[in-house]
């Protein structure tokens, strides 16, 4: 589904004027994100060289859920334990610069905080390294204990953000039980052990579900069937009024035990496609919009609905990313997505033949766009209603053209086509040829552009056979994306030969 555009603006405006109490209680993280370009491979071992240009540190963990409680309009106090380092002292300063209540921390005498740190070399994490905390001794936990008793009171909602780092749940859940807020939500690496908190929304991804049920989910949109087949294990086992299983792209499954509710399909939201290679922390962000949703009593699903938008703003996002108020209301005010899901797509394109328009479909890498493809995708456009274009990802690029390539990820390209007033869908496809969606679609008409002929492509017995039309359209040689990165490369090649100097040290050569 596509959360409603009023169903967003009601939550920001009664979050606005409650101002609700959110607790976040957790493992307190410091991510470091030193950010360069990879330029060669080290002669002392098969690792690249990053030359760092930017190094940040940012709240991690349930200090992330944190902010981005503070972010969505939440008043937010946070208790965890943190070690009297300088990492720990530069969380509390990002913590509070963030407006988060941070006097309930639990500072731990020569301890260390945890901090992870993440280098980025080009588009890709390089390596991550990860400094833990020590095991907190029984002494840490009575002091968690009191601290979360005194920053519960009067609180709208509780969070717990358990990474198996230090917060334990034998500290925590007798406070809780005492004192309880108007909503707990919990996420948990082992959510069996919060169960006896009987939590109202747990938020398990894939692979905590999968551990949870002690067998595997599968791969792909498949995996949401079998969570919806487990529901009521997983309700039991997890002790919780209801569960949300995060599936990354392919979105989230809530599961609820609620006979008001017909909840035997469980209710499904819908990710954005997106590249995931740099973000981290949208779960957090996930956990922390529907743990504000919940503080101003919303319905289950609509938190859930709002937390699906929110962490589709943060994973677009390179490092770990809040969304605010501002940005959530700006991802679902802006003109309707025109890249979408396959499921999302085949109703788009139902819903077109059912108003008697005609579908066009066309597919490509769409590495570097131009005039080329411009031209040949209005002639394809003019041969119908709707034209759809669906784009290669990452992966079967390489596979077609080769490890350097593509030069722009798919999230970009899908953008930029996306951009274009003669397309009207765009789609992601990890396939080395469109056959599966054609067979799934059945567009009237197959467009390709390029020096093909039918008879070259696999996809003409698939669309003659269900009675489409293939249509070539014009190639302009000049404007290929071949010959685009052949004179980006030759360009490049006479500056350097002319000592020309480039921004950034040195000549950057695109590689073909």
């Amino acid at each position: 589904m596509t959360v409603d555009v009023r169903l967003v603006r009601d939550l920001v405006a009664t979050v606005d004027d409650r101002e609700p109490l959110v607790v976040v209680v957790g493992d307190c993280i410091l991510d470091r994100w030193s950010v360069g370009e990879a330029e060669r491979v080290s002669r002392e071992a098969p690792a690249p060289v990053v030359r760092v240009t930017e190094t940040v540190a940012v709240p991690g963990g349930a200090a992330n859920t944190a902010v981005n409680a503070r972010a969505l309009g939440a008043r937010v106090r946070m208790v965890g334990l943190i070690g009297d380092d300088d990492a720990g002292d530069v969380l509390r300063q990002r913590l509070e610069a963030a407006g988060v209540d941070t006097s309930f921390l639990v500072e731990i005498a020569g301890a260390r905080t945890t901090t992870k740190s993440r280098v980025v070399g080009g588009d890709r994490i390089v390596v991550r390294v990860d400094e833990l905390a020590a095991t907190p001794t029984a002494d840490h936990g009575t002091r968690l204990a009191r601290a979360v008793a005194r920053a519960v009171r009067c609180a709208d909602a509780v969070v717990v953000c358990d990474y198996g780092l230090g917060v334990g749940a034998s500290d925590v859940v007798p406070v809780l039980d005492v004192d309880r807020p108007g909503a707990v939500v919990v996420d948990a690496h082992d959510l069996t052990r919060w169960a006896p908190l009987r939590p109202d929304l747990v938020t398990p991804n894939a692979g905590e579900a999968a551990a949870l049920l002690g067998r595997d989910l599968g791969t792909g949109p498949d995996r949401a069937d079998v969570v919806v087949a487990a529901r009521a294990e997983l309700l039991r086992v997890t002790g919780a009024s209801a569960v949300v299983v995060t599936l990354d792209r392919n979105g989230t499954v809530l599961l609820e035990d609620d006979p008001a509710q017909d909840s035997a399909d469980g209710f499904r939201t819908r990710a954005v496609p997106a590249s995931e290679q740099q973000a981290s922390g949208a779960g957090d962000t996930f956990c922390a919009a529907a743990a504000v949703a919940l503080a101003v009593r919303a319905p289950t699903r609509d938190a859930v609905s709002v937390a699906q938008a929110a962490a589709d703003v943060v994973v677009r996002e390179a490092g770990t990313t809040v969304c605010s108020a501002a940005a959530l209301l700006e991802s679902v005010t802006a003109p309707a997505a025109t890249v979408v899901d396959h499921d999302e797509l085949a109703d788009a394109v139902e819903r077109a033949r059912g108003d008697g328009r005609r579908v066009v479909f066309t597919n490509g890498c769409f590495d570097v766009v131009h005039r080329g493809h411009t031209t040949y995708l209005r002639q394809a456009r003019d041969l119908g209603d709707l034209l759809v274009v669906a784009v290669n990802d990452d992966d079967s690029v390489r596979r077609l053209k080769g490890p350097e390539r593509p030069i722009n990820p798919a999230e970009d390209r899908a953008g930029v086509l996306a951009a274009l007033a003669c397309v009207d869908l765009v789609t992601v496809f990890a396939t080395d040829t469109p056959i599966p969606l054609l067979e799934r679609l059945r567009p009237e008409v197959y467009v390709k552009g390029g020096d093909y002929s039918p008879e070259m492509l696999s996809e003409t017995a698939v669309v003659r056979g269900y009675g489409g039309e293939v249509v070539m359209v014009d190639y302009v040689p000049e404007h290929s994306t071949t010959a685009v990165v052949r004179r980006i490369r030759a360009a490049a090649r006479s500056d350097a030969d002319q000592g020309t100097p480039e921004p950034g040290g040195g000549p950057e050569v695109i590689p073909g």
